[in-house]
């Protein structure tokens, strides 16, 4: 799993545990339609297990003020010798009906990395995004490819239900991995809200073409929140992973 992508900045619309790019296994609201004064803290514990036996921990711990969203994470897996510090930020600013969303990250080992995107509509909506690293060492929590450009097209809801589709193509050393998100959300009594993400991915693993299907459904509480997620040859590799995220916001 060890990669030289970092997680990028989605577009506003989309998730796959991860975001924008403050938190990698983390789950956001899309801009212009968060939430009334949110807690300044989340705390999201993350495992992966690995086709091939092996499992890994995710760890990371965001604030949220004026200046945006700062972020400290920590992946470990100690079957597979790896383990990394990640810090970022990111902040989404918002100009009426565009929205522009740049972020930064760097981590041990040297890695570094920079994202922007932007959005513009209120209830139909189109945006799109770039993402860049340094090209070192680093373990892709965002399973996506990340070096790469964003497409995405929605509609969302007063009351907070969207429905999107997202592009996301690899430009650097990749060009052949793609993903394709369905995703859907709806609130929920109780300020409650569910999530699912339908996945759709091609790329070359081990000189072979791949096709496959992953999927991630969460759920949010006002203070907690939980997600479970199938990711088929997971950063196209030969090795497919279940990823299971819990949380709080406080």
């Amino acid at each position: 799993m060890l990669s030289r992508k970092f997680p990028i900045c989605f577009l506003p619309v989309a998730l796959l545990f991860y975001a924008p790019m403050a938190l990698p296994s983390d789950l956001e609201t899309p801009a212009g339609t968060a939430t009334e004064n949110p807690p300044p803290y989340k705390l999201t514990l993350g495992t992966y297990r690995f086709s091939s036996g092996a499992n890994a921990i995710d760890v990371n711990a965001r604030h949220t003020s004026s200046l945006g969203n700062v972020w400290l994470g920590y992946y470990e897996s100690k079957a597979r010798q790896e383990h990394q510090w990640r810090v970022g930020w990111d902040r989404t600013l918002d100009a009426g009906s565009a929205r522009f969303s740049p972020s930064l990250q760097f981590a041990s080992q040297g890695f570094a990395a920079f994202s922007a995107q932007v959005e513009t509509g209120d209830s139909w909506f189109i945006g799109t995004g770039i993402g860049r690293t340094n090209l070192r060492p680093y373990w892709n929590l965002n399973f996506d490819p990340n070096d790469s450009y964003t497409l995405s097209v929605g509609k969302r809801r007063e009351n907070g239900e969207s429905v999107s589709l997202q592009w996301v193509r690899d430009k650097r050393q990749n060009p052949d991995q793609r993903h394709l998100h369905f995703l859907y959300r709806t609130p929920r009594p109780g300020a409650e809200r569910v999530t699912f993400d339908l996945l759709y991915k091609q790329g070359m693993v081990d000189d072979m073409l791949i096709r496959r299907w992953g999927v991630s459904l969460a759920y949010d509480w006002p203070k907690f929140f939980a997600r479970v997620a199938y990711d088929p040859k997971v950063n196209f590799t030969s090795d497919d992973m279940w990823r299971i995220a819990v949380g709080a916001r406080f």
